[in-house]
C-alpha cells in the first residue's frame, strides 16, 4: 500500500487514506469484487482512482450523473491523471475521438453512462479495451428497492460476458438500506465478506428540523446572517423553487436555479454559475446536484421534505464534502405531505406506490422525532448507535419551553365552533376577527371564538400556531380539493383539560463561520485563478485547504507541501501564486 499512499499524496494531496479507503484498495488490487457503502463526501471516488493509476489498462466507471462525471474529470486532469467521459452531451465525433484515445492506451479512467451499454457497437468497441477494473458508482440504482431505481443500470451485466476473464467489479454507494445492499451483492456477483461499510454518520454536519416556522422569513434571516457562504436550497416543485428564487433575486442575492422545467441550456448554465461561485445559491429540485462534486457548500436548506430518507441524506449530504462544520436544516411544513403524497401518486407506477408511501411516513416520523436525528438516519439504514451525536438540533435545544396551552384550547375551540369542516387559514382569520366578507356569509363573526387572539397574534403568526397544533397531533388534516382541519383525540383530552400543551420559543438564526478576512483574500485568488483556467474553484482547492493555509501560515514556500490537499502536482501549479498572496496580507496587516 506504500505506493498508493505515495499517489495519493502526489496526485490529491492528502498523507494517509481515511477509514474505509484502505482496505477497499487492497481488496481491488487483489482482484476481489466488492461493495463500498460510504457517506456522501466519505471519499468513495479515491476508491477506484487510486486503483485505477496501479493497475494496467483503463478502468470504467459507471456513472448515471453528467455533471458529476464533468467534475470529476475536470478534476483529474488538474491533478494530471488521464481520464475522460462519454455522455449524451458529446458529438458523435466526440465520442469517437475519446474512444481513440482509449484505444491507443492514453487513458486511466473513461467514465459512461449507463444507457450507453444498451449500444451494442458501444459494447464491442469496449470488448477490444483491457478493462481490468469497472466501478459502478450510485450502485443503489440497480436495485428495485432503491429510492432512484434505474433499468439502464441492469445493462451493467452485459459488460461481464465482454472479456475473456471478468474484470473486478467495486460498486459504490452512499444510500443503502440494508436490502438494498443484498440486492446490488447479488446483481452483481460480490461476495458478503466483501463489504465494506465506514458507517452513515456525518461527523461534521449539524442536522436540525424545525416545525412551524415562516419558511420565506427564516430563509431570508438565514442567508442574511450567512452572507460569504455557499448554500443549496431544495424545493419539492418546480413552482416552489421559481417563487423561492424570484424572491431572493428582488432581495439582491446572487441565486441560480435549476428544475426540469428549464431548458436543457439554461439548466448547465446555472449549474455552471454555482460551481464557479458567480451564483452561492443554488434554488432546486432534486434533479439538482445528484453527481455535483462541489466541496465548498456550508449548508443546505430544505424548503418542503423530502418524500424519503435515501433523497434527504443524499441532498443534505451535499453540504461539507470537504469535512469541514456545515447546516442541514429542514423546514417542515404539515403541507409538505400532500405535495409529496401528490408527487409520487401522480409519477409512481402502481406496484411502487404503497413501498413510496411507507417511505414518506418515515420522513414524516423523522421531522417529529425527539430523539437524536443523526440516531434516527442510522436506525434507517441498519446502524445502531446508542449514544446522541450531540449536533443535531434536538440533542443541542436550549431554547425556553412556555405554556401554550391557553391558546391552544382556544384554537381548538374554534375549530369546532366552526364545524370542523374548513382550512387552517379561514380559522386563523376567525380568531383574528377578520372583516373577510366569507366571515359574515357564514355567521362566524357571532361565534365566540370570532377575534379571541386579536392584538395578540398576526394572522401568520397564527397560522404558524396551528400548524404547530398540527404537528403536535392535536389537530389533523383531512386531505383533498381544499384540505379542512378537526381536533384529534389528542386534541379533545387537552380541550377537557387534560393534557398540557408547550412549545419552544421561535429559532434564532446562526452564523456558520466568523469571517476570516485572509480565507476571503486568499478565496480572491482561487476564483481568479479558476476563471483563468475555465474550471470551478474547487478544483483548484477546497475550502479546506483553503482554512489549512490561513491556520498554518506557512513561512517558506516548502512549508505549502504540508498543508492538506496541496500535493505535488498542485505545488507546482499554484504554490508560489498563494504563497506570495498570503506573505503579501501577512505584511499588509501587521
Amino acid at each position: 500500500m506504500e505506493q498508493a499512499r505515495q499517489m495519493l499524496q502526489h496526485h490529491f494531496g492528502y498523507e494517509s487514506f481515511r477509514q474505509g479507503q484502505t482496505q477497499i484498495i487492497e481488496q481491488t488490487l487483489q482482484g476481489q469484487s466488492s461493495l463500498c457503502v460510504m457517506p456522501t463526501g466519505g471519499g468513495k471516488s479515491i476508491c477506484y482512482q487510486i486503483p485505477a493509476l496501479m493497475l494496467e489498462g483503463l478502468t470504467i466507471v459507471i456513472s448515471p450523473l453528467i455533471s458529476l462525471m464533468q467534475d470529476q474529470v475536470e478534476a483529474l486532469r488538474a491533478a494530471n491523471i488521464p481520464a475522460a467521459y462519454i455522455n449524451s452531451t458529446l458529438t458523435a465525433q466526440e465520442v469517437d475521438e475519446t474512444m481513440q484515445l482509449a484505444s491507443a492506451g492514453y487513458l486511466k479512467l473513461l467514465y459512461i453512462a449507463p444507457e450507453r451499454l444498451e449500444s451494442v457497437s458501444f459494447l464491442q468497441a469496449l470488448s477490444y479495451l483491457s478493462v481490468p477494473l469497472i466501478a459502478v458508482d450510485e450502485a443503489h440504482c440497480i436495485s428495485h428497492w432503491g429510492h432512484d431505481f434505474r433499468p439502464s443500470y441492469r445493462s451493467i451485466q452485459k459488460l461481464f460476458t465482454l472479456w475473456p476473464q471478468k474484470p473486478t467489479v467495486l460498486a459504490l454507494t452512499a444510500t443503502a438500506t440494508p436490502a438494498v445492499c443484498d440486492d446490488i451483492r447479488h446483481l452483481l456477483t460480490i461476495d458478503e465478506q466483501a463489504t465494506v461499510m465506514t458507517g452513515f454518520s456525518r461527523e461534521n454536519l449539524a442536522l436540525s428540523v424545525l416545525i412551524g416556522e415562516n419558511k420565506e422569513r427564516y430563509i431570508k434571516n438565514y442567508l442574511q446572517k450567512n452572507k460569504q457562504e455557499v448554500g443549496i436550497i431544495y424545493a419539492a416543485t418546480r413552482k416552489a423553487v421559481d417563487a423561492i428564487y424570484d424572491t431572493l433575486t428582488r432581495s439582491g442575492e446572487a441565486v441560480a436555479k435549476y428544475h426540469a422545467g428549464l431548458s436543457e441550456d439554461l439548466r448547465m448554465t446555472e449549474q455552471e454559475r454555482f460551481l464557479k461561485d458567480e451564483a452561492r445559491i443554488m434554488v432546486a429540485t432534486n434533479a439538482f446536484g445528484m453527481g455535483i462534486d462541489k466541496s465548498n457548500v456550508r449548508f443546505v436548506l430544505h424548503y418542503q421534505m423530502p418524500r424519503n430518507m435515501e433523497s434527504y441524506y443524499q441532498e443534505a449530504g451535499r453540504a461539507g464534502r470537504d469535512g469541514l462544520p456545515s447546516a442541514c436544516i429542514l423546514l417542515y411544513a404539515s403541507g409538505d405531505v400532500q405535495t409529496q403524497r401528490f408527487l409520487i401518486e401522480q409519477t409512481l407506477d402502481e406496484a411502487r406506490i404503497s413501498q413510496e408511501l411507507a417511505k414518506l411516513q418515515t420522513m414524516v416520523d423523522y421531522c417529529h422525532t425527539e430523539g437524536c436525528l443523526q440516531n434516527a438516519i442510522l436506525s434507517y439504514f441498519g446502524e445502531v448507535q446508542e449514544e446522541p451525536c450531540g449536533r443535531c438540533s434536538n440533542c443541542n435545544d436550549g431554547r425556553t419551553v412556555t405554556d401554550v396551552t391557553e391558546d391552544a384550547q382556544k384554537v381548538l375551540a374554534c375549530v369546532v365552533r366552526m364545524g370542523q369542516k374548513f382550512g387552517k387559514t379561514m380559522v386563523a382569520q376567525v380568531l383574528i376577527g377578520s372583516k373577510n366578507q366569507k366571515i359574515a356569509e357564514f355567521g362566524f363573526a357571532r361565534l365566540s371564538t370570532y377575534g379571541i387572539l386579536k392584538g395578540k397574534y398576526a394572522s401568520k403568526d397564527v397560522s404558524n400556531f396551528i400548524e404547530f397544533l398540527i404537528a403536535e397531533g392535536l389537530l389533523a388534516v383531512k386531505h383533498g380539493t381544499f384540505p379542512t382541519i378537526y381536533v384529534s383525540a389528542d386534541g379533545k383530552e387537552v380541550l377537557l383539560g387534560n393534557r398540557q400543551v408547550t412549545r419552544k420559543e421561535a429559532v434564532t438564526v446562526r452564523k456558520l463561520v466568523d469571517n476570516d478576512p485572509l480565507f476571503e483574500h486568499l478565496r480572491v485568488l482561487r476564483k481568479e485563478i479558476a476563471d483563468e483556467e475555465k474550471v470551478p474553484p474547487f478544483v483548484v482547492f477546497s475550502d479546506k485547504t483553503l482554512r489549512d493555509l490561513c491556520d498554518k501560515k506557512p513561512a517558506v514556500l516548502e512549508d505549502l507541501r504540508q498543508v492538506s490537499g496541496i500535493g505535488e502536482v498542485k505545488f507546482d501549479k499554484y504554490g508560489k501564486r498563494f504563497f506570495d498572496a498570503l506573505q503579501s496580507f501577512l505584511e499588509g496587516s501587521v
